[in-house]
C-alpha cells in the first residue's frame, strides 16, 4: 500500500501550486482521500477530503474557495489544486486513505513541503 504525494514547492504569495496523491497497491475506489498539513510548531490538521465517488468534498475553513479538491479512480490519483497562496498555508502537505472525512487514516502517505514565502 502506498501513498505518494508530489508537487509541493517554493512559490510565491498569491501564487499557486498543484499537488497530486497516487495511490497503489490498494482499491483506491473504496477510499475517501484527505489531504492534511502540519506547519512547524503546529498539530497535523485536516485540509480537504473527497469522497469515493469524488460526489462530495470538504474545505476547511482556512482554504474554502482557494483550494479545490479532485479525483480520478481511473488513474488512482486525487489532487488538490491550491491558489492565492498565503505565507499560512506553509507546511508539510500530506495524503491518506480513510473510510470517511474526519475518520482516522487508514493509509499515509509521505510529505511533500509547501512553501510560501517571497
Amino acid at each position: 500500500v502506498q501513498l505518494q504525494a508530489s508537487g509541493g514547492g517554493l512559490v510565491q504569495p498569491g501564487g499557486s501550486l498543484r499537488l497530486s496523491c497516487l495511490a497503489s497497491g490498494f482499491v483506491l475506489d473504496y477510499y475517501v482521500i484527505g489531504w492534511f498539513r502540519q506547519a512547524p510548531g503546529k498539530e497535523r490538521e485536516g485540509v480537504s477530503c473527497i469522497g469515493s465517488s469524488a460526489t462530495s468534498t470538504y474545505y476547511a475553513d482556512s482554504v474554502k474557495g482557494r483550494f479545490t479538491i479532485s479525483r480520478s479512480n481511473a488513474k488512482k490519483a486525487v489532487y488538490l489544486q491550491m491558489n492565492s497562496l498565503k505565507p499560512e498555508d506553509t507546511a508539510v502537505y500530506y495524503c491518506a486513505a480513510l473510510l470517511a472525512c474526519g475518520a482516522e487514516p487508514n493509509y499515509w502517505g509521505q510529505g511533500t513541503q509547501v512553501t510560501v514565502s517571497s
